[in-house]
C-alpha cells in the first residue's frame, strides 16, 4: 500500500501540487516544500509547480473578473461575504492588495475577481501577481522544507519512504485543518461586522 501511494505521489504529485495552489493553495505548497527536502519531488520542480499553480490562479480570476463578469460563475463570487471589501481595498491601494490578497485567508478567490473588475492595468497585474506569487511560493514551500529538514533531526538522517509519506501527509492535513479553522473563524466574524 505505501509503495502504491509512494509511486502516485512520485507520479502525480507536481500536478495535485499545481492544481492544488491554483485557489487556496498553502497546504499544497506546504506539502511540495516537505516533498522537495525529502526526496520524492525534485526541488526546484516543485517549487516551480507551486509558483505557477499560485500565479496561474490568481491570473485566472483577475482574467474572469475582466471578460466574465456577467457569468453566472463571477456573479456567485461577486455575491460572497467578503468582496465589497475586497473591491474597496482594490480600488484604494491597487498595488499593496494585488501583493498582499493572497495572503488572506479566503479572499484569494474574490481578490482575483476583484482585481478584474477595478480598472488596473493587466501589465501592471501580471507583473504584481508574478512578484507577489514568487514570494508567497518561497515563503510557504520554505516553510514545507524546514519541516522536512526539522522532521530528519527528530528521525533521523534517512526517512523511510512510508515515513516521508506519513509525515507529509499529517502536515497537510494539520495544514488544511488550520487553514479551514481560520477562514471559517474569519467568516462568522465577518458577517457579524458590517462594512465600514
Amino acid at each position: 500500500m505505501s509503495d502504491t501511494l509512494h509511486s502516485l505521489i512520485e507520479q502525480y504529485g507536481l500536478i495535485a501540487v499545481f492544481a492544488g495552489c491554483l485557489a487556496e493553495g498553502e497546504t499544497a505548497a506546504i506539502v511540495a516544500g516537505f516533498f522537495a527536502h525529502q526526496g520524492v519531488f525534485v526541488p526546484w520542480q516543485a517549487f516551480m509547480a507551486v509558483f505557477l499553480g499560485a500565479f496561474g490562479g490568481d491570473a485566472a480570476f483577475f482574467l474572469c473578473g475582466r471578460r466574465f463578469a456577467d457569468r453566472p460563475f463571477v456573479q456567485r463570487l461577486r455575491a460572497k461575504p467578503g468582496f465589497d471589501r475586497a473591491f474597496d481595498l482594490m480600488q484604494r491601494y491597487p498595488t499593496l492588495y494585488v501583493l498582499g490578497n493572497r495572503y488572506v485567508y479566503g479572499f484569494r478567490l474574490v481578490g482575483g475577481v476583484a482585481a478584474g473588475l477595478s480598472g488596473i492595468a493587466a501589465p501592471k497585474f501580471v507583473v504584481l501577481n508574478a512578484l507577489s506569487a514568487l514570494i508567497w511560493t518561497t515563503l510557504f514551500g520554505g516553510i514545507g522544507y524546514v519541516f522536512g529538514l526539522g522532521a530528519e533531526h527528530i528521525v533521523g538522517d534517512t526517512l523511510h519512504r512510508h515515513q516521508r509519506l506519513l509525515i507529509g501527509l499529517g502536515i497537510g492535513v494539520v495544514a488544511g485543518v488550520g487553514g479551514w479553522y481560520v477562514a471559517h473563524r474569519l467568516s462568522r466574524r465577518a458577517t457579524r461586522i458590517p462594512p465600514q
